[in-house]
């Protein structure tokens, strides 16, 4: 068997196909390219139960994955994240078959190290020496440290409110790194300049292809780690909706490759907050593509993104599987955060926070209904985003008794 099953780069919207050996960034027409494998070939030669002995990282895969030689493969051990069960939170929401794929675990901190670790892989397979991105954090984290790793130069340019945990992981790792006083959107303007007059290698969002191979593992994962049963309803953080695509690609590639035969596609679910809502807007209105947001702000700094490159695929993903788009309130937003650690043991990034605050409405909605198996993404971990909790703890001098009452000790 081959390692990779990659037969070309295709655009889906006009179509055109790429050659799988060369760089390639966004279709002529301007939309992202996707990836293409021989699904019919390697469904006479791979099976579910040829994962039974191999690592449990996203590699385990690599079949369905880009990278065509095992020796370029960049990896920290990456994927196979746990999908946990939520019984008290899942109670308070009536929710009783409410799971957790748990993103925070992951190397760097969240989910953009599945698509760094794939991305950075294909780059140095295809003889990448220098790569630029804009990021609102979490992505540059990810995908500098590994480039580091893979001994690519990396520049990074991000928001200045942009998470300062996320600034160190990049200036540790030796990126050539800059704030912009302004959005994703305008450190993009900066990237696209920068690329074009330097030659560097284009990874923001969608303009290469294979982030998205990366993050479609995610989907893989919970059909694996579900016995290849798939939910109901899948519910995803969207800023860039990478995610998102990636997840709906894989499920249809598996539903190629006959692995969920019979099986209904789960009904995936674009999060978003109030503050930053053009996938809501647009789908509301039935629109296939989204519009420019202006002044757009949120406390889950991950999905402000006021105009996704990928918009149209987001919102295709959402018709085709009877989904829906739904922006949650901002001041909710924390102290959905702050019940989830309270109930469930769990520190979620605030991107994950939105998403469990949506699966809450749209149970109260009864658009999810209560016997439904549910699964809400958490893209990352609490602890990168400290300034977002904030507590009021007594200080105490030496020698002073605790001030405990008898609900402490219950």
């Amino acid at each position: 068997m081959d390692y990779s099953y990659i037969s070309h780069l295709y655009c889906p919207k006009c179509l055109q196909t790429y050659a799988k050996e060369a760089i390639h960034h966004l279709c002529d027409c301007g939309a992202p390219l996707l990836v293409e494998y021989d699904l019919d070939q390697l469904a006479k030669e791979w099976k579910p139960s040829d994962l039974e002995r191999r690592k449990p990282d996203l590699w385990r895969y690599h079949e369905l994955l880009p990278v065509q030689s095992e020796e370029h493969v960049t990896t920290m051990g990456e994927g196979m994240t746990p999908l946990l069960p939520m019984p008290n939170l899942g109670k308070q929401m009536d929710l009783p078959n409410l799971l957790m794929k748990d993103e925070g675990i992951i190397p760097t901190g969240a989910f953009k190290a599945r698509g760094a670790a794939v991305g950075i892989s294909k780059a140095k397979e295809l003889g990448v020496a220098a790569l630029a991105m804009p990021t609102n954090g979490n992505a540059g984290a990810a995908w500098s440290l590994y480039a580091a790793r893979a001994r690519i130069s990396s520049t990074i340019v991000m928001p200045v409110d942009a998470p300062s945990i996320t600034r160190n992981e990049c200036a540790l790792s030796g990126a050539n790194l800059f704030l912009v006083n302004g959005l994703i959107s305008d450190a993009g303007k900066m990237v696209a300049e920068a690329v074009q007059e330097h030659g560097l290698y284009d990874v923001s969002t969608l303009k290469e292809p294979y982030r998205i191979e990366g993050k479609k593992t995610m989907g893989l994962e919970i059909a694996e780690q579900l016995n290849w049963q798939l939910p109901d309803v899948i519910l995803y953080p969207t800023g860039g909706g990478v995610g998102l695509i990636g997840i709906y690609k894989a499920l249809q590639e598996l539903q190629a490759l006959g692995w969920l035969e019979g099986q209904n596609m789960p009904r995936l679910v674009a999060v978003q907050a109030e503050g930053c809502a053009p996938i809501v807007d647009a789908w509301k209105q039935g629109k296939t593509e989204s519009v420019f947001w202006e002044n757009s702000q949120t406390q889950a700094f991950g999905i402000n993104v006021p105009k996704a490159i990928g918009d149209f695929l987001i919102l295709h993903a959402l018709y085709e599987t009877d989904g829906c788009a739904i922006a949650v309130e901002e001041e909710a937003i924390l102290e959905e955060q702050k019940q989830i650690a309270k109930l469930e043991g769990s520190f979620v990034c605030p991107e994950g926070a939105a998403t469990f605050l949506a699966a809450r409405r749209l149970r109260e909605q009864n658009w999810i209904k209560q016997d439904e198996n549910v699964v809400v993404l958490n893209t990352g971990a609490g602890i990168k985003y400290p300034d977002t909790a904030e507590v009021d703890v007594p200080v105490l001098e030496p020698g002073e008794s605790l001030p405990l009452d008898s609900s402490f000790v219950k």
